[in-house]
């Protein structure tokens, strides 16, 4: 049992490290720009019970925003308002400076917010790359007569849908498994072709819910990886859900803190980190 405890710290440090070398890398590819995403006073009630309370913060174009909190926090909760799940009784969203009315999920994945969420809702008896092309129904035109048919537009659509799954499946170097049926891969790949499935939409913000929940130590660490890469290389900005305060302190650019339904931290990782209110209600560390 120490044997095990010691390897395992050694990986959790080798993982850190990585991590951080790779943030604190010069230069970066994608700068961060103006809010792209805000969320002013939104409240959300289910009869008489309050999810959220009056909460306000934005996101940064091309940063990675994480949310955290205890369990029943609101979390989950705040992002099902941001794509069209839920309607908050008060409040605005606003995407890039545009206030989004009469949100709906497909509203809201066709201005270009994707979503994953924390259980895994993939077709476990496709293939991933099929499973890969249903999040390339919003670029497809053609009606069911084309498709049907096998019209030329239809034809052109489905070979150019493929090709970008293809290049997806590349980026996140599962082109050995593509022809897989996801049902019969590990957790930590299908949380990948999850991911795979968000990408193939080319949305400019990507809402995580818990993409490492249930993993261990190398899924993790190779989830970190890619998301660090999708945020880098496609400079697509990533709002997260996520319950390791190390992932969460380490690859963030930012951080909001919710308690309750409120906010109680919204600043960079070594602040919230330093924050009473979030060690008392989170962390539950002792402070004098």
């Amino acid at each position: 049992m120490v044997i095990k405890k010691n390897v395992r710290k050694k990986i959790k440090k080798k993982i850190k490290t990585k991590i951080k070398k790779k943030i604190m890398t010069q230069g970066r590819k994608f700068k961060i720009g103006k809010p792209i995403l805000e969320v002013k006073n939104i409240s959300l009630s289910f009869g008489g019970v309050k999810a959220i309370t009056n909460i306000s913060f934005n996101v940064l174009e091309h940063e990675i925003r994480a949310l955290i909190g205890p369990n029943g926090a609101g979390k989950s909760s705040l992002l099902n308002c941001i794509n069209g799940i839920y309607k908050p009784q008060e409040g605005q969203i606003l995407f890039k400076g545009e206030v989004l009315d009469k949100i709906t999920p497909n509203f809201i994945a066709q201005k270009g917010i994707s979503r994953t969420f924390q259980n895994l809702a993939l077709f476990k008896r496709m293939s991933v790359l099929d499973n890969i092309l249903v999040g390339r129904k919003l670029h497809s035109k053609a009606n069911f007569l084309e498709v049907a048919f096998q019209l030329p537009r239809a034809i052109r659509e489905e070979n150019q849908n493929k090709e970008k799954c293809e290049e997806i499946i590349k980026f996140l170097e599962i082109e050995n498994i593509k022809n897989t049926p996801v049902g019969k891969l590990p957790y930590g790949l299908q949380k990948k072709v999850e991911l795979g499935r968000a990408l193939a939409t080319e949305a400019n913000i990507l809402l995580l819910d818990e993409p490492m929940a249930g993993m261990n130590v190398e899924e993790k660490r190779d989830m970190c990886r890619f998301i660090l890469k999708v945020n880098d290389e496609l400079g697509t900005t990533i709002v997260l859900i996520e319950h390791d305060m190390g992932v969460v302190m380490d690859i963030s650019d930012r951080v909001v803190v919710l308690d309750y339904g409120k906010i109680i931290g919204d600043d960079v990782p070594d602040n919230v980190r330093s924050n009473k209110k979030v060690i008392d209600a989170y962390l539950g560390v002792a402070h004098d």
